[in-house]
């Protein structure tokens, strides 16, 4: 073990490895054990959307995962051999630079994360199991067991468990999962021969239920899920034989499932916890949430855990913030967590359609779609809302100090993400431009605009500061705009690109209650015995 280590990240997949990729690059040394032989070769999610494409992009390593996905264009549903609407991904509402969901299997999206964690100078400790674990005040003991039997103590300041939905380090926080399980599904990844285009996801209709074939980034590779028959008694033969049976018929055009690569039969459980943290532990991704596939959510919101967590907890380990920072990641992270269950409920419901009410009346309304255009657009504007994460902010949170005009003042308010701007819009303007590219910075940004020479604040290890016009050039004032700046201003935007905190005057600044807390936290001040506090500091104390 690396004497340096001050958390032990148990589980190395998508969010393990996002967790101790941000810890490292926030200057926290990390350990990653995982119980696996070593990479899984299957894939359980393959849909990366646009506010996990953002993160991946601060992250360093969203050219390498855009270089190996297929981007998914549109949904279609058929039915008897006949297409009944192909709905677009119209991301023409939302601003990002990454208008897509981008088709990647998990077994890439790992391998890409493991080999930026490498370069970072941190490797996974394959065949290593965490058989327990006790903490106290200063710190917690985790017990493990290699693949050979070999047992070892080891004690770190922390530990988080990105170990899955069987997590052991939920159980043993006594963390219980809440909800309940529904639907049992078979999925299967195989080549397929077929003339259907590969830009869509397809959802068929049959007898009782549906199929969908999603397409992988390799040519004539399929991800496939029945809803229906989900017996599997380990002849993949028989399973490629119904899947080609129930295409050809969906479909309408020859179809040859090839013996699947892999076949999985799993219940759907649509379960969460109530805080995702006990002491010194705590918990992310699946071991916190489990629910079902059908709108991709699951790696997605694992991954944006993970990154909200890192840079907190970095903060506290440094010294840079007390320990009452890390309360904020429950308090932001639960919410998400529920909503995202009501959500994938629904979901499930529509992809199964085992309604027969539904079965009956949706195909119908999906022709009347097909010949409205209007119609159509919003709602394939609606699908790519609530599938981007884009619409995910913190306005309510510990953390979000409310701005000048509150729930009606300028965008982006605090809690929302910052970088609302498409791709085109920054290639136009060297003030976005510069902006993005300060965002992959770990750091807080303190971003300021002025109508003539600014004061500019100090920098610290957790802060940078940023004067428009000065460091970021903004000819044209795009960024302003963008920004909803008209004079005098400045926004606090946190490590994970969402603004904490905005003000219209400069004078002010030092004032801010959350520009104040975090500085006198960084200079180790405490304010005087007997100093008033408005109601905003309080709350930012909190």
């Amino acid at each position: 073990m690396n004497s340096d280590s001050r958390v032990l990240v148990v589980g190395a997949g998508p969010v393990g490895l996002t967790l101790a990729h941000e810890l490292t690059r926030h200057g926290v040394g990390v350990r990653v054990v995982d119980a696996a032989a070593g990479p899984s070769a299957t894939s359980r999610a393959v849909a990366t959307h646009a506010r996990s494409l953002e993160i991946y992009d601060q992250m360093g390593v969203v050219d390498e995962l855009l270089e190996r996905g297929r981007r998914m264009r549109a949904f279609s549903m058929h039915r008897r051999g006949h297409r009944l609407v192909r709905m677009g991904a119209d991301y023409g509402a939302l601003p990002t630079r990454y208008p897509m969901t981008l088709l990647v299997e998990q077994a890439t999206t790992e391998e890409v994360l493991r080999g930026a964690l490498a370069r970072l100078g941190v490797r996974v400790e394959w065949g290593v199991r965490l058989t327990g674990f006790e903490q106290d005040a200063d710190g917690v003991t985790a017990a493990l067991e290699d693949s050979g039997g070999r047992a070892e103590r080891v004690r770190v300041p922390w530990l988080v468990g990105c170990d899955g939905g069987h997590s052991l380090v939920r159980k043993r926080l006594g963390l219980r999962l809440l909800g309940d399980s529904s639907e049992t599904w078979l999925i299967a990844d195989a080549m397929v021969d077929m003339d259907v285009p590969q830009d869509s996801i397809h959802w068929v209709q049959v007898e009782r239920g549906t199929v969908m074939a999603v397409p992988l980034p390799a040519t004539g590779k399929w991800r496939l899920l029945d809803t229906v028959d989900v017996g599997y008694s380990g002849d993949a033969r028989e399973v490629a034989a119904r899947f080609s049976r129930k295409l050809a018929k969906g479909f309408g055009v020859p179809v040859r499932v090839h013996e699947p690569l892999w076949v999985s039969v799993f219940t759907i459980q649509q379960r969460m916890i109530e805080r995702m943290g006990v002491g010194r532990c705590f918990v992310a991704g699946d071991a916190a949430h489990v629910h079902s596939p059908a709108s991709g959510q699951g790696m997605n919101t694992g991954v944006q855990d993970a990154f909200n967590l890192a840079w907190k907890l970095a903060m506290v380990e440094r010294g840079q913030a007390g320990r009452e920072l890390l309360e904020s990641y429950s308090a932001e992270r639960v919410p998400v967590g529920a909503t995202l269950l009501r959500s994938t409920r629904t979901a499930t419901a529509l992809v199964a359609l085992k309604s027969v009410l539904s079965a009956a009346v949706l195909p119908a309304v999906f022709a009347v779609v097909r010949n409205a255009p209007p119609l159509r657009r919003r709602i394939e504007r609606k699908i790519m809302a609530a599938m981007s994460g884009l619409s995910l902010a913190y306005e309510d949170g510990p953390l979000t100090l409310p701005g000048p005009g509150g729930a009606v003042g300028p965008e982006p308010r605090p809690g929302q993400r910052v970088a609302r701007v498409t791709g085109e819009e920054v290639a136009r303007s060297p003030g976005w431009e510069a902006l993005v590219t300060e965002l992959r910075d770990p750091r807080w940004t303190l971003l300021v605009f002025g109508d003539g020479p600014v004061a500019r604040p100090a920098e610290s290890e957790w802060l940078s500061v940023r004067v428009v016009d000065e460091d970021l050039p903004d000819p044209e004032g795009r960024l302003r705009r963008g920004l909803g700046v008209s004079g005098e201003g400045w926004l606090l935007i946190r490590p994970d690109g969402h603004v904490a905190a905005r003000g219209e005057g400069l004078g002010a600044l030092d004032r801010t209650p959350a520009f104040g807390w975090w500085r006198s936290r960084d200079e180790s001040e405490e304010p005087a015995a007997g100093a008033p506090r408005t109601q905003e500091e309080e709350a930012w104390q909190r």
